[in-house]
Parts: structure tokens; sequence; C-alpha cells
């Protein structure tokens, strides 16, 4: 699909063979020898010590002719290295168990762990500015410029230390339900962990596509165990995560946090859906109700309750948080889902609770070591505790994840940390846009590394930390497509209510509330309210029902929830102030009707 010349993935190794055709030799020879690298570990199962046993542990790879030559271009040292491409997930637990220190946790799920970094480090991303990409990217704090040397430089390092390793891994799998839209994705990594995450991340190939595969559309070189050189130009840190939209690569250096590889994916897909194909790729999750045949995209960052709410039981899931609302309807970007587990129980979120099981990957979970339990609540390790499994765990997931029906509800989620927003209030066309290019939440703790409380943040799109293009060409996108099918939209702040976060009062909006109002959204009940059944919330000009199914009246409206009313008035000021400052820098690219959509505080 996209032009990747073989030269220009070639880097100059002086000390291996310039010649393919003998690495391709030598690697047939490894292969077939039954030759095996020792395993460094205290305890041995019989079949390991039994040379006669040992095709079992037989290093997995059907890669033949010009792809095996691609490796030898790309740098790696096929006389040293095991390639395992498409590993069974029984081979990647055992390997990661063997080798890094895994735990099988006592429902099956593989626990692992990250290192130093649980989340992401948004300060250490770059962007490659080059000519094919440079007049399209959003440039600033979100997408870093990164000259093209110093990626190569990154490159070859990535590249050198995966040669050291006895074992590589490789995953290629596809982005993207729609066959029309979708594209080839290679991840190449030194851990188990790391493969099985993108197994499960991405969209799994048949045994027949795999063998078609062909040349990968993008590829992910993570050899996050290894530092970047700090002191090469253009470094702030021993970590570098960096996008090449020219060579459509990626490299990680100096973390191990799983997550970077998928939201390296969303980044690309973010960049081609609209410049490419004309579609809009979205940070959201979305679901399907096949009784009513429609469609609800979510929108909102970590930690607002994307994943939880979309999977609901009544619904089919499309998928939990990368989608792309095409021409002919909404598809699912990945192959699975990657919920947050602090405080997770089977109480509360039933679907999620029970797709934690042989295949999922449970990441800095803490553990009873007698029985293997993990311990949701336990934050030792980070609050960013997270499971990756694939979408068909969830018992009413959509699978093929696509939906030829254009999206019939949009809810904007939001967490307020101030706690003066509503739960959930009605959002005119203009209150939608200016909503959405403001995109105002909490930063929750653990979603990024050093995040140790709520911190409030305007992430445009919702998506800034990923976002690629200005946020102006997402946000008319988006406009354009909300008038063609008069889609419903509602903001829901699943936030503090009674008080603001670390108040006497305030308390986080029980999911019990937010669950039922997305039930009045999605029934209908919400949207057939009389305009008197409405009422008007001031500063911000929110339309607010005046009761919703399960929910108290109270909790609806702010003014009632807060016990002191002069320090809700304050708060309230103190937020729309917020909004205000951090619209200004769209003003000049909206219209009058959009501005006056926000908070009025004159």
């Amino acid at each position: 699909m996209f032009n990747r010349s073989p030269s220009s993935s070639s880097l100059h190794r002086p000390h291996r063979s310039s010649s393919p055709g003998h690495h391709l030799h030598e690697y047939a020879m490894l292969h077939h020898s039954h030759t095996h690298y020792s395993y460094q570990t205290p305890h041995v199962t019989p079949f390991i010590l039994n040379p006669a046993s040992h095709y079992y542990d037989e290093p997995e790879n059907n890669f033949l002719g010009k792809d095996l030559d691609y490796f030898s271009q790309a740098g790696f040292d096929m006389t040293k290295i095991h390639l395992r491409r498409n590993a069974p997930v029984a081979q990647l637990y055992e390997d990661a168990i063997r080798n890094e220190g895994a735990i099988i946790s006592s429902s099956g799920a593989l626990i692992n762990f990250s290192g130093k970094k649980t989340g992401r480090s948004p300060k250490d991303k770059r962007i490659v500015y080059e000519e094919t990409s440079k007049d399209d990217i959003w440039w600033g704090p979100v997408n870093i410029k990164m000259d093209e040397h110093t990626f190569e430089i990154n490159r070859e390092r990535a590249i050198d230390y995966l040669n050291t390793r006895d074992l590589v891994y490789i995953f290629d799998g596809y982005a993207g339900w729609d066959p029309k839209y979708r594209i080839k994705v290679r991840v190449i990594c030194a851990r188990a962990y790391h493969a099985l995450f993108m197994h499960n991340m991405l969209i799994r190939p048949t045994e027949a596509e795999l063998l078609d595969f062909g040349e990968p559309d993008f590829i992910i070189y993570n050899a996050g165990q290894f530092p970047a050189n700090r002191f090469t130009t253009g470094m702030t840190s021993t970590t570098s995560v960096e996008i090449n939209f020219k060579r459509m690569e990626m490299v990680i250096l100096g973390t191990e946090y799983a997550g970077e590889m998928k939201k390296g994916v969303f980044s690309v897909m973010h960049y081609l859906m609209p410049v490419k194909f004309g579609q809009l790729s979205l940070h959201s999750s979305a679901n399907y109700g096949p009784t009513n045949e429609d469609v609800t995209l979510f929108f909102g960052l970590s930690g607002t309750g994307k994943t939880t709410l979309s999977a609901d039981p009544n619904r089919q899931l499309i998928g939990d948080d990368e989608h792309v609302w095409s021409d002919e309807g909404v598809f699912n970007i990945e192959g699975g889902c990657y919920a947050k587990c602090i405080n997770l129980s089977k109480e509360k979120e039933p679907e999620i609770y029970s797709a934690i099981r042989f295949g999922s990957i449970l990441e800095n979970v803490v553990f009873d070591t007698k029985n293997r339990d993990p311990n949701y609540d336990d934050v030792s390790i980070t609050e960013n505790t997270r499971c990756a499994y694939p979408i068909e765990y969830i018992p009413n997931a959509r699978v093929p994840c696509v939906v030829n029906k254009q999206p019939a509800n949009i809810i904007m989620l939001t967490c307020d940390a101030f706690g003066v927003l509503p739960p959930v209030s009605k959002l005119s066309p203009e209150q939608a846009s200016y909503h959405f290019l403001a995109g105002y939440t909490s930063k929750t703790p653990g979603t990024e590394d050093g995040v140790l409380e709520p911190i409030p943040t305007f992430s445009t799109c919702y998506s800034a930390p990923f976002i690629v293009l200005h946020p102006s060409r997402y946000a008319d996108m988006l406009a354009e497509r909300m008038r063609t099918t008069n889609a419903k939209c509602w903001l829901i702040n699943t936030g503090w209510v009674g008080g603001k976060y670390g108040s006497v009062h305030g308390a986080r909006c029980s999911l019990k509330y937010t669950r039922a109002i997305v039930d009045a959204i999605h029934n209908g009940s919400l949207a057939a309210l009389p305009d008197n059944e409405y009422d008007t919330f001031t500063t911000f000009g929110l339309r607010i029902p005046t009761k919703v199914d399960g929910v108290p009246s109270e909790v609806l409206d702010p003014r009632k929830a807060w016990k002191d009313h002069g320090a809700f008035n304050k708060e309230l000021r103190k937020l729309a102030g917020m909004f205000t400052r951090a619209f200004t820098v769209f003003e000049k690219e909206v219209s009058e009707a959009v501005r006056l959509a926000g908070p009025q505080t004159a």
C-alpha cells in the first residue's frame, strides 16, 4: 500500500557479511540443526533437559526468501538471532515465565511487569521532520520535531540491541477492521510480553492471511529494554518514542511500557485516515444496539470511562478505544482492549473481569504469592494497572468489529476534578464543536508517568497526546459528519460530584448512576424529554435533564449536590475561566456561534 524502498532500510554494518544469501544459508542450517541456546533458569521442566524432546521448543519461523532478505537488509544478524513469528500464545507464556519472571494468575492470565516506566512518556515522543508529512503535522509540544539523522541513529541502536538477544519476536497483524482501510503492521521486539500484548491489540491474521502477508505498511522496532543515548541530538532523556512517516517506522528505546506500541499504531492511523483516505480517526470507544440498530461513539481520555461504559451487556462492543468514522459507518482500529484494572471487581465490571483469563496480560498488577490471585486494589506498583485481552473475550463483542451504520449518539466523557459540571447535559451542535475542540478532562493518577493526583487539562479532540494533524481538521470533519447524520451529542461527567477532588463531600460519580444515564440515552428517554424537563446550567449554558430513571435529582444538578454554595460558585467561575483561556488558541478558526457556545463569564 505504501512504498518503502528496500535499500532505504539497509544499514552499514561492516562486521556482517554483505551477502543476503549467506545469511539465508546460515539461518536454514540453524533452523534445521536442532541447535538450541541454554536457558538461564534455576528451575527447568523435564523436556528442556531431554535432548530428544527439544523439538517442543523449536524457534518458530515461517519467513521465506525475500522476507528473510528483508531482515538481513534491515541490519539483523541472522547468524545469531532466533526469530519467532506470530508465536502461539502458550509458547509466549512459556518464554515470558522462563525469561522475564512472569507469573500465571489464578484466572489464567499472564502477569507481567513493564519495569521503571508504568505509563506513557509523552515528553519523549518525537515525529521525524521530513518532506512528505511536515506540512500536515501539528508541530509543538505534542509532536516534537526530530531530524532524520537522529532517527537513523536510534533505529540502528535499536537493531543493534535486538541483535544481542537470543530470541527476537515478530508479530504481523492488521490495524483497522474494514479491509478497505486497514494497514499491515509488523512488530519486532525482544520480550514475549510485548509480542503477546500486540498479538492481543492488533487484528490477528488467519493462517492464509499470514502466508500472504507480504511487506508491512508500518514497522515497530521495540528495543525498550535498552536506553537511548541522551547525548544524541534532540534527546532529552534515555527514553525515546519516535515515528517516521516517510519510512513508516517506529523506534522505541528506554521504556518497556507496552502501551507505547498501541498508541504508536493509533498515531499512524490518526495521520493516514484523514490525509490518505479522507476518513475521520477518533480516540473513542463504540458500541452497537442490535434492537434499534444504533451506533454510539464515546469520546474521552484514559480514566474517563470509555472502556467501562462501552462494555455494555445489552449492546455489542465494536471497540473500546480507537475507531474510524468512515463514509460507510464505524470500524475499530484494534483487535483487543486495554482496560484499566484499578479497583476492578466482578460486580462493577463483569465483562472486563471475566475477560482476564488465559491469553490476557495483566500489566503491573500486584498478586497474592500464595494463591496467585490478582489484587486490583493494590496500587503499590502503579495506579495504571492494566489488562490487555482479545476483543472476542468480551461475550457481546461484535466481530468483525465494523458496522455499516452511521452513529446516532455521540457521548463526550469528561472527568471533572472541580466537581462542577453536571453528570449529563445535552449539547447543541455548536456546543458539541466547542467541547470537542476544548476536550476538557482531568488526567487521572497513573495514566501518565508522574501523575499522582488528578490534574485538570484541556486535551483537544479528546486525544491531544496522540493527535497528529491540527485539531481543526478533525473538528471540521466531525462537524460535517454530525450535520449529515443528525447525530445527537451528550456531555457526561464521570468525575466528581458534590464537591471537588480532595474535599470532604466530593466523591467520584457512582458508576451505577453513569450507567443509568447512558441507558437513558440509548433507550431514547433522555432525547424524548420535553424542553420544560431541562434546566439551563448557568455560566456554561448547558441543558441538564431534571430527571433520569435511577439517578437522584440532586445528583443531576451540581447546584443542588454541593452543600457549600459559595464554594461551588467559586469553583464554577474558576473552571469557566480555564475554559475561556484554553479556547483562545481556536477562536480565530471557529465561527462566532461556536465561540459563544462556551462558558460566559462576563
